[in-house]
């Protein structure tokens, strides 16, 4: 019984980077990747390893949802506003973008770091 538990929570952990990795495309991805680690991060008896990624993968779509709401803030004058309406609403535009990337770069960053770290089954802090 204990190895099927096991083997259910390194499934659950595959699902969960599977879907950080497609949440590089769409932020939904992120959500249900928090649900698979929160499924393996509020059991008892996980491997300490295993616990670490699922909080490493909580923590980090947490901050990348946080990331890409920021950034989407930026693009709210387009609603408005034409894009060559006037030099704020480019600047608006353009930092948005930037916004978008910084918070892309650091899910690639994070997903990168935790699943090398997770085909080695170690703890990744």
């Amino acid at each position: 019984m204990g190895q099927d538990n096991i083997e259910k929570h390194r499934r659950y952990m595959t699902c969960s980077y599977v879907f950080m990795f497609l949440a590089l495309f769409t932020v939904i991805s992120a959500i249900i990747a928090y649900w698979f680690a929160r499924k393996v991060a509020h059991v008892d008896n996980a491997e300490v390893w295993i616990h670490a990624q699922a909080l490493w993968v909580m923590r980090n779509v947490i901050i990348f949802l946080i990331l890409a709401a920021f950034a989407a803030l930026w693009f709210i004058p387009l609603i408005f506003f034409y894009w060559d309406s006037a030099l704020w609403v480019k600047a608006c535009t353009v930092a948005g973008v930037i916004f978008s990337c910084v918070a892309w770069l650091f899910l690639l960053n994070t997903w990168l770091q935790g699943f090398s770290k997770y085909m080695k089954k170690k703890a990744v802090f």
